[in-house]
């Protein structure tokens, strides 16, 4: 976005709030990201949508389309391209992770380092579960109806 005098770079809102969420990521010690995969780009940047490890197999059949999926004995990791948490409020217990950065070990019980292993790799070169589908499928397991479905509220 430009405007301003000539040869400044006016920035808009969506940079500025990815820049606070890099710098908020960096400021962590060591953090811990989900890989994208050896052969596969990223070309949207990576988040994740972490949810309880019970309701990973429950999830997976439910989607059109099956990303880089994670998983440990606690959680199940799907990449979704960056920002797919703008104006969606993912249902609890799911949890969104900014640069597909893992809580800190300090987060952790017993603060084992390491990273979940990749369960499930799709054919292709990109990692991304599509989040609509994702979401529209955690919210019918938790029993949530989707934001946009609520009704509004003075």
């Amino acid at each position: 976005m430009t405007g301003g005098a000539p040869g400044t770079r006016v920035l808009g809102l969506d940079s500025l709030v990815r820049f606070q969420r890099e710098r908020h990521v960096l400021g962590a010690r060591a953090p811990r990201r989900l890989p994208v995969p050896d052969g596969m780009t990223a070309p949207m940047g990576c988040d994740a949508v972490a949810v309880p490890a019970r309701f990973g197999p429950l999830v997976m059949p439910r989607l059109p389309r099956v990303g880089c999926v994670y998983a440990d004995d606690a959680h199940w990791w799907w990449l979704v391209p960056s920002d797919s948490d703008y104006a969606m409020e993912w249902p609890a217990p799911a949890r969104y992770a900014t640069g597909a950065v893992l809580p800190t070990l300090s987060d952790v019980p017993g603060g084992v380092p390491g990273l979940p292993g990749l369960i499930h790799r799709p054919d292709g070169t990109l990692p991304y579960t599509p989040p609509i589908p994702l979401y529209l499928a955690l919210c019918r397991l938790t029993g949530t109806p989707p934001a946009w479905s609520r009704p509004v509220t003075a």
